[in-house]
């Protein structure tokens, strides 16, 4: 798996953070990373931007960004309001090859979901992952509404007939309300894929050393940590109980 594809349900769910964990991860088990940011939107030229986030958690990462939008919107529409050139899929999967022949991984973090445009042709993360033939990590939320939109991206990436490595939860709340508990169980059932991991909500705070340390505990194997789905699920679940009408 030298490149990794991560996007997420929608904004804000933790797609970063999951990403310098995975890296953190990567690092720790002795590997080589790289980080590409495929469009970075909403920051300034003199501002941190998230492969520079990525990096200041995880460490000794290599990080690249194919270009920068002052507005925080889709980056089609960033990139034409702002009079610059936009990025193209093929831009991307050129540039994670590139560093995929020099790392033993590259991730590539997307901007938003996997559909979010990139450019006016209506080019996308997925159709770059087409191009590199990627596995996709999925970030999603842990609460409400999340099993909609997880859905929605795996049934994409199916028709597309890319393969879809995972679920990383990517904020778990010290205490979790019922539809998030009940959503571990159903995540990867609605997926068709593993659940891979769970970031305490947070985690993007912790001081960098500790972050590192922490990261493979909340990642599974296949993410070169040591954190087990099922445990957590058992850990998780509500108690069970069952319903009958009344006579």
């Amino acid at each position: 798996m030298p490149i990794l594809v991560i996007t997420g349900t929608g904004t804000e769910v933790g797609k970063t953070v999951t990403t310098a964990a995975v890296a953190a991860s990567a690092l720790a088990a002795g590997r080589s990373v790289a980080v590409l940011k495929a469009a970075q939107t909403g920051v300034r030229p003199d501002e941190r931007g998230d492969a520079d986030e990525v990096a200041r958690l995880a460490g000794a990462v290599t990080t690249a960004e194919l270009a920068r939008y002052p507005e925080p919107l889709a980056p089609a529409t960033a990139a034409l309001r702002a009079g610059m050139v936009p990025v193209r899929p093929r831009e991307v999967a050129d540039a994670a090859a590139k560093l995929a022949a020099e790392h033993d991984l590259v991730l590539v973090e997307g901007a938003g979901g996997l559909l979010v445009r990139f450019d006016e042709a209506g080019g996308t993360l997925a159709d770059a992952a087409e191009l590199l033939r990627a596995p996709v990590l999925v970030v999603a939320s842990a609460g409400l509404g999340t099993l909609n939109t997880t859905d929605l991206t795996a049934r994409e990436l199916r028709s597309r007939g890319l393969e879809l490595l995972g679920v990383v939860i990517g904020s778990w709340p010290d205490s979790p309300d019922l539809a998030m508990r009940c959503n571990v169980t159903d995540l990867p059932d609605i997926a068709g894929a593993p659940l891979l991991g769970a970031l305490p909500a947070g985690s993007g705070s912790l001081p960098p050393a500790e972050f590192r340390t922490a990261a493979p505990g909340w990642l599974a194997s296949r993410l070169d940590g040591t954190w087990e789905a099922e445990t957590f699920r058992r850990r998780t679940e509500p108690e069970r109980w069952s319903w009958s009408p009344k006579p």
